[in-house]
Formats: C-alpha cells, sequence, structure tokens
C-alpha cells in the first residue's frame, strides 16, 4: 500500500516537493555532511529534524548504490511503513473481538487516498497528507504525535485489563477517560491481578510516552500543538470528579514533563537554532491569516480531487465525534481509551486550525494534522465484522491487486527519481569543471549544491550577497568571497554594491551562471 502510494504522488507534479524543493533537502544535505566527515556547524529554523536525518542517514548508508533521488523515494516508503506501525500501536492489542490489525490497515489506506488526492508542486498548497512523503515537513513529528496518544491509549487499555468495577460513567461524553471501571459482559473470561499485569504493558507504555514526547519535542517544538496541548486538555478533562479516579494523572504528567524537559534540552542546542519557535506567530495578522487559509481552502475545493478529499475527511472527523460520543456498549476492556483517541481524532484538527490562524500563521504545513488524526477514528474500537465469504473472497482479491500495484509502482517510483535534469547538470557539471566558489540563493541552489561533488562550491546568501544561515552549514560563509552567482526564476533581484561588471554569462535552462571571476564579490555578515 505505502509503495503504491509513494508511486502515484511521485508521478505528479507533486514529486518536485518530493525530490528537488529546498526545504525538502535539508535532510539529505546534513546526511551527506555527516557521512563524508564534514565539519558540521549546520543553522536550523525551530526544527532540528533528529529522527529524519537519523532514519535518511541508515538508508544511504545500506543503499550505497542509489542516487540521492533514489533514497528520498525510498525514505517515503518508510515514513508510510513507520505510520502504519504507530496507528497499529494505537489500535490496541488483540483480543477476542477486535481487528486491530484489518482496521489500521483501513486507516492507512484512508491516509493514502487523501494522499493520492494531492498534486499540487506547491509547498503552500492545502495538501497536508502527501507532507509526510518527504524527509522535511515534519514526518517524524506526525509519527511521534500518533504514537503518543496511541501510548496513552495504550495505557488506558492495560488499566482496563487489570481492574473492573460494578458500574461504567454514566456520561458517555465523560467516561472518555475513564479506566475500564465498565462491567465485562457476563459471559466474559476473567483473569486474576497478576495475569493481567503480566499481559498489560502499562508502565512500559508511560515509559514508551516518556521517550517519544522527550524526543519529538526536543525535535520539533510543533509537537507541542500536535500532541502535548490536545493530550493536556483531554486528560485534564479525564480528572473530573464525575469520572471516579480515572487513571488520567500518570499519562498527564509524563506528557507534561516529558514536553519541559524537551524544551530544556533545546536549550543548549540553541546554537544551532535560528528560530526558536517566537519568530512564526504574528497574532496580529489574524485576519490575514484566517483570509490566506480560506483561500486554500477554496483552491482546493474547486478541484474535483480537492472534494472528494474534503468528503472524506468529513466523514472521517464524523466517525471520530460518533466514537467519542457514541462508543457503543459492547465491553471490550477498551472503551475509555478508544474514546480518547477518537477525541483526539476531532478535537486536534478543529484547535489546530483554530490556533493557526490565531496566531497570524501562514504556512499550510502547520495543519497537517487535518490529515493524520481524523484516520485514528477507524482504529478507536476496532471491532471484529463478521464478513460474508463473497466478500472475503472481494478482499483476496483487493489484496492480490494492491500487491500487482506495488509491483507496478516501483518503476513509476524509479522513472520518477531518476528523471533527467538538464539544467541542473548543466550548473553541477559547469561549477565542479571550474573549481572555484560561488553563490545563490536559498530556494535556487539547493538542489545544485546537493549533487556537487563539493557542496561547499556553492555558498547559501541572500539577494544582497550576505551569509544565509538558514538550513546552511555555517562552514560555507568561510570562503569569503564568491566568483559567480547563479539564479533563477526563484532569484530577488541582487543588490551588489559598486554593481561590478560580469565576465559572462551561462545559459542553464531555467538557470544563469554570472561570472565574475574577475572582481570576486564578497561575502556580508550572517543573517538568517
Amino acid at each position: 500500500m505505502s509503495t503504491v502510494i509513494v508511486g502515484q504522488v511521485a508521478s505528479t507534479a507533486r514529486s518536485e516537493l518530493l525530490f528537488r524543493d529546498g526545504d525538502s533537502l535539508i535532510v539529505a544535505l546534513v546526511a551527506r555532511s555527516i557521512l563524508e566527515h564534514d565539519r558540521l556547524d549546520w543553522m536550523f529554523s525551530g526544527v532540528l529534524f533528529l529522527p529524519e536525518t537519523a532514519v535518511y542517514t541508515v538508508l544511504r548508508t545500506l543503499l550505497p548504490a542509489l542516487s540521492v533521488m533514489g533514497v528520498l523515494a525510498v525514505n517515503a516508503v518508510v515514513n508510510l511503513l513507520t505510520l502504519y506501525g504507530a496507528i497499529r500501536l494505537a489500535a490496541g492489542r488483540r483480543r477476542p473481538g477486535r481487528a486491530p490489525v484489518a482496521w489500521s490497515l483501513v486507516a492507512l489506506g484512508a491516509f493514502g487516498m487523501l494522499a493520492l488526492t494531492e498534486t499540487s508542486s506547491s509547498r503552500d498548497a492545502l495538501e497536508p497528507a502527501s507532507l509526510l512523503l518527504t524527509t522535511t515537513y515534519y514526518s517524524a513529528t506526525v509519527i511521534g504525535a500518533v504514537l503518543a496518544v496511541g501510548l496513552v491509549r495504550r495505557w488506558f487499555d492495560a488499566r482496563s485489563s487489570s481492574t473492573s468495577s460494578p458500574s461504567s460513567p454514566s456520561s458517555p461524553l465523560l467516561s472518555v477517560f475513564a479506566p475500564a471501571q465498565s462491567r465485562h459482559s457476563s459471559g466474559a473470561r476473567t483473569t486474576s491481578r497478576g495475569e493481567d499485569a503480566r499481559r498489560a504493558p502499562g508502565p512500559a507504555a508511560l515509559i514508551a510516552l516518556s521517550g517519544v514526547v522527550v524526543v519529538s519535542t526536543v525535535t520539533n517544538p510543533l509537537f507541542l500543538a500536535w500532541a502535548t496541548a490536545p493530550l493536556l486538555v483531554l486528560l485534564l478533562i479525564a480528572l473530573h470528579p464525575r469520572l471516579r479516579g480515572a487513571p488520567a494523572l500518570r499519562p498527564l504528567l509524563v506528557v507534561a514533563v516529558g514536553s519541559v524537559v524537551g524544551m530544556l534540552i533545546r536549550i543548549p542546542l540553541s546554537a544551532w537554532i535560528a528560530d526558536p519557535g517566537t519568530g512564526y506567530a504574528h497574532p496580529t495578522e489574524l485576519l490575514r491569516s484566517a483570509e490566506y487559509y480560506g483561500s486554500l481552502a477554496g483552491d482546493r475545493l474547486i478541484t474535483p480531487a480537492g472534494i472528494g478529499a474534503a468528503a472524506l475527511s468529513l466523514a472521517l472527523l464524523l466517525i471520530c465525534l460518533l466514537r467519542t460520543f457514541r462508543p457503543g456498549s459492547r465491553g471490550d476492556g477498551s472503551r475509555a481509551g478508544g474514546m480518547l483517541l477518537a477525541a483526539y481524532g476531532w478535537f486536534t484538527p478543529l484547535a489546530m486550525v483554530v490556533g493557526a490562524i490565531l496566531l497570524g500563521t501562514h504556512a499550510a504545513r502547520y495543519l497537517e494534522p487535518i490529515a493524520f488524526a481524523p484516520v485514528l477514528g477507524l482504529v478507536a474500537h476496532p471491532r471484529t465484522i463478521r464478513l460474508p465469504s463473497a466478500w472475503k473472497v472481494t478482499a483476496a482479491i483487493g489484496a492480490m491487486l494492491l500487491a500487482a500495484g506495488a509491483v507496478a509502482s516501483v518503476p513509476r517510483i524509479h522513472a520518477a527519481a531518476t528523471a533527467p535534469d538538464p539544467d541542473v547538470t548543466c550548473v553541477v557539471d559547469w561549477v565542479n569543471a571550474s573549481g572555484r566558489t560561488g553563490g545563490g540563493q536559498f530556494w535556487t541552489v539547493r538542489l545544485p549544491k546537493l549533487l556537487l561533488k563539493d557542496p561547499a562550491q556553492l555558498v547559501q546568501v541572500d539577494h544582497t550577497l550576505r551569509g544565509y544561515n538558514w538550513l546552511a552549514n555555517r562552514t560555507d560563509f568561510a570562503a569569503g568571497e564568491l566568483t559567480f552567482l547563479v539564479e533563477d526564476a526563484q532569484t530577488v533581484r541582487w543588490q551588489i554594491a559598486g554593481d561590478p561588471q560580469r565576465d559572462a554569462v551561462i545559459g542553464c535552462g531555467r538557470y544563469r551562471i554570472l561570472d565574475y571571476a574577475s572582481q570576486p564579490l564578497r561575502i556580508g555578515p550572517q543573517r538568517s
């Protein structure tokens, strides 16, 4: 399923975002520096990309025969497989009457259907599901958020397995976080507390939760908005006296303390963080932000694919609402955890959209929870559905078709990852042959820089030739001067003191190389 999804997305204009976008290449650039033992002095944004860099570096090491784009494609498949693993954890344990594996596959399929509707080459389009396929746009944070809420669900399941009470909470809404103090059905098999303790990984879930929260917060403070804040709100509700001792306090403390510890760990790392997060919030631009996101939604809804994605998202949100407030009466020992999962599925997207507008943000990628959170409603109560034999045959045929589709997707992925780009090749060949150091602006030079024999030959500068230390290795600025500039349609008009004369202009398709060999240009003070 993951291969089919990547194959389809990579075969559209969205491949630009997967393989050639300036932001999307930061992990590959850092991994190359690590593997080539460069002196590392990277300046990041507010995100450190720690898990993403680790995964890509391992793949790059294991797959030396693949090109950079090939490894990025494999990484996209790995991201989806990891999302499935997180969803499967959130679905809870196997037990009679439950089918967590089947429903986890359905959830991954629903997420994949959203990704398949996304075909724009723009990083600013409201197409959040396919962003998970990149190594940059917060794939680790998405997976970390799903793992966090899934581990909280596991904690409730473990408590439910080891406790019982004569009655369940009177309010379905409040029982969202009740331990399974609801009685098991009269015919259910009971076990001793000791046996349940051995089966139910309660403490292990909290230990794992603390690790996920700390690492996710360290690598990306956006985790606080996508996971920490929603979980704290939902778990605080669980402390209501009417819940009669719901076991929400421990996970609440783990999430809160883990987030604080993660932010504290970022302090000694601040020398490599260009913006700790405050620069992303502009509350005074609330109205402009609402207009911006409204415009993105309008652009999405004028296409059939966008309408289909919106209909699917709405259906998933309705499922989350139903499974929060009407989870059913069947006592399978996971009602409380499942209701929490479903509540997260609708509350988080709503809170994230409202919060993004109130903070005056202008980035569609901040709204990724609208894609991944609602699918969790499908695994909130993964009850077994008895299918007629004809349906089982249909499911088997569907599985075989998926397998065939995966095989057929491999050549599509290979074609997208190895698609020739003569313009970039022209720039790379010229710079390699020159043996000199030049510069260019962020969106222009990232791709050629990654493909050079020595990436330090292209220094990232702004339009005034100041060193632009944003997602860049600051060791590059030691060059001091540039003998050429690379520009394209994304380049802001140069403002160079003295307006020096060029020796030549070399055309490379969508790129131009401005040669200043006889009058080298000084690199100005660094900025970000």
